[in-house]
């Protein structure tokens, strides 16, 4: 009831639909039922409306007019063109932080590698993901420039789906963390320059590793008889 008090009727549906929508609960492409989710929320087809097409504003989901909302198909040339302003805001906290690091905020970032590690020693995903996601979060919140991380934010919930199926790629979750150690290296050394540069290289790898699935599918599905 409290944060009930605090917040709209708006802003706590947005919240959960969106989590619903990167959550993978619907399929690319999907019709999104507004009838369905004002039931399962239980509230009037409005509010649900209203949250769809702010979604849809936010690049979440797609709204095609006299047809209703759909859950967004993202291509690889839009995935790339994301990926390529994300190195850009990823690289630039990373060199304010690389000037103001803290020993509390490299010691933050250093525990999460070792967490990483030993995800990476089992191939564990589901460990990894999370781990991952929180220790570029910890370097954009240190950076302490609020807008550069709402917006990095907002392009990561675009990239989710991507992000998660490029890090199974070309042993994709031990590279990750050799490039993390990279960039908490030299944002512990005060190094602005190899900060910013290792932290646009680590975006930029996972760009490339994003394609390989598409390549590599023919091959695979022969292989595995799928």
């Amino acid at each position: 009831m409290e944060f009930l008090q605090s917040h709209s009727l708006t802003s706590v549906l947005q919240r959960e639909l969106e989590a619903l929508v990167l959550s993978g609960e619907f399929q690319p492409g999907e019709r999104l039922n507004e009838n369905a989710l004002a039931a399962r929320f239980s509230v009037s087809r409005g509010p649900v409306r209203e949250v769809c097409r702010a979604l849809a504003e936010k690049g979440l989901l797609e709204h095609i007019p006299n047809r209703g909302v759909f859950m967004r198909r993202m291509d690889e040339r839009q995935a790339a063109e994301l990926y390529d302003v994300r190195a850009g805001l990823f690289a630039a906290a990373n060199r304010i932080l690389a000037l103001s690091a803290t020993r509390e905020q490299i010691s933050t970032l250093e525990g999460l590698l070792e967490r990483m590690e030993a995800a990476v020693a089992t191939n564990s995903l589901d460990d990894y993901y999370p781990l991952n996601l929180e220790f570029h979060d910890s370097i954009l919140r240190f950076a302490g420039n609020s807008r550069l991380h709402r917006a990095y934010a907002e392009l990561i919930k675009e990239l989710h789906l991507f992000r998660e199926r490029a890090l199974l790629q070309g042993g994709g979750l031990a590279i990750s963390n050799v490039e993390h150690r990279r960039i908490v290296d030299a944002l512990k050394a005060g190094d602005a320059p190899t900060a910013m540069e290792a932290a646009y290289v680590h975006v930029l790898s996972g760009k490339s590793r994003m394609v390989l699935p598409h390549e590599a599918a023919p091959a695979a599905a022969t292989s595995s008889g799928e």
